[in-house]
């Protein structure tokens, strides 16, 4: 029996990531992530598994990123004992991102079912700390280039994505075939990250397609950076920024301090990372240097240029001053962490700003927030939006069509099938027509659920 290829997450949406491939008896995932957004998304991280987690035999893990690998702990939870491959700073960066997740999980459960406003009885975590913590311990990585053995006689090669610090494409070869996953693609020409590499060779391939109807804006960042917080600050205001932990956050902070170096914005402006997972996420740059681009001393910049806010109380005292600042805080699409706290205080009032500065997923409070919302609900109650809300698309971590079409250009050889996963509907549909009309290759925008042969 040849291998089969069934889509459990990351089709027909950007989350929930998760390809499962089966060969005879062996099972294996590409990716693992929690569902997030809408409602009717974040319920199937509580469904059933598809298949018996005790029988998937391994994981490959394209990037840390929670919708790529927020669901492991749960796996792992429910029987899951197998190796999860990966780089080495998605390791890293997945044992604070997934202990983090599962503590809120921990504080969202108890504040609900102190306050009695969740409609569960007791609301429950989805997974705790400890089980994040267990999880942990599966993790095997790989360096980039270095191939390995999966379970079933396969083998499995990372190669760099961009996007973040230590995102792969994925490649396996097994039974004969090869499939490779994008992962989600970086940018090219990024001041932090390398370019997505090159991939010359494969008989099926996954690609995302987040920003598949869409070109990214060409506006200097640093100069919209600059506007945004001189008119802020200028009618005594201060900038939020709900910000990825993981990427955005350090990109965000290199540009601001550029600014201020530069004398663009005030020099004695004060700014914070009020982001205990973002503050160690910096520090795992200075750990990979061979991951990005920076320098050392460029490094250092991230605990130089903003003033790290570790604890719940600091935060706190940061939500109450009145003074001119800039904040930095996730979570990015204002879907929990200590940014909402930050956003009742200071979106009501319209000498403030919000800045986004990636991609917001369907159902959460940073896309309604961009799409106009005048009202958005957190903690139980509405909270008046009178502060400016840019959206500063030109930082995004995700390739665009054309930057994406620019990296399927590298393949010697058209793909006997690209599936179009990892995208909305209208996007994933886009870059379909674009990839079948510019590249002539067959390409197929993938359904959840859907089980195809790969021969």
């Amino acid at each position: 029996m040849g291998l089969r290829l069934k889509f459990l997450g990351g089709a027909g949406t950007v989350t929930g990531s998760k390809y499962l491939i089966a060969h005879d008896d062996t099972r294996l995932l590409i990716d693992c992530g929690l569902f997030q957004g809408l409602k009717m998304l974040r319920l199937r991280n509580w469904a059933h598994f598809p298949v018996d987690p005790a029988s998937v035999s391994a994981v490959l893990l394209s990037h840390a990123h929670l919708d790529h690998s927020g669901y492991i702990p749960l796996l792992a939870k429910n029987g899951f004992r197998g190796p999860v491959f990966s780089t080495e700073a998605t390791r890293e960066l997945c044992e604070i991102l997934l202990t983090d997740t599962g503590h809120l999980q921990e504080k969202d459960a108890e504040f609900a079912n102190r306050h009695r406003y969740s409609k569960h009885r007791p609301a429950l975590p989805l997974y705790t700390v400890d089980d994040a913590e267990k999880c942990l311990r599966l993790f095997k990585p790989f360096a980039f280039a270095h191939p390995f053995d999966v379970p079933g006689g396969g083998r499995g090669l990372f190669r760099r994505a961009g996007h973040i610090l230590g995102a792969a494409t994925v490649e396996l070869d097994w039974g004969g075939v090869r499939l490779v996953h994008s992962g989600d693609l970086g940018r090219f020409d990024d001041p932090m990250l390398p370019d997505p590499e090159r991939i010359e060779r494969t008989d099926y391939l996954l690609i995302e397609s987040t920003y598949g109807d869409r070109l990214h804006g060409t506006g200097n960042p640093e100069d919209v950076l600059a506007g945004i917080v001189n008119r802020t600050v200028g009618r005594g205001g201060t900038v939020i920024v709900p910000a990825f932990a993981v990427g955005r956050a350090q990109h965000l902070i290199f540009y601001l301090a550029d600014l201020r170096r530069g004398g663009r914005i005030p020099k004695d402006l004060p700014m914070f990372l009020d982001s205990p997972v973002a503050i160690d996420a910096s520090d795992i740059f200075v750990r990979n240097p061979e991951d990005h681009k920076l320098t050392r001393e460029q490094c250092h910049v991230f605990g130089g240029a903003v003033k790290y806010v570790r604890t719940a109380e600091e935060s706190k005292a940061l939500t109450a001053n009145p003074a001119p600042k800039i904040v930095i805080s996730a979570s990015g699409m204002a879907t929990g962490g200590r940014v909402l706290h930050h956003l009742e205080r200071y979106a009501p009032d319209a000498k403030n700003s919000i800045v986004f500065a990636g991609y917001q997923a369907a159902g959460t409070r940073g896309a309604a927030m961009i799409r106009g919302a005048k009202t958005i609900k957190m903690h139980g109650r509405y909270i008046p939006l009178n502060a400016e809300i840019h959206d500063l698309d030109m930082l995004s971590a995700h390739a665009d069509y054309s930057e994406t079409l620019r990296w399927l250009k590298g393949f010697a050889a058209p793909p006997r099938m690209t599936y179009i996963v990892h995208g909305e509907p209208v996007a994933a549909d886009a870059l379909r027509h674009r990839i079948e009309e510019e590249l002539g290759w067959p390409a197929h925008v993938a359904e959840l659920g859907e089980e195809v042969a790969l021969s």
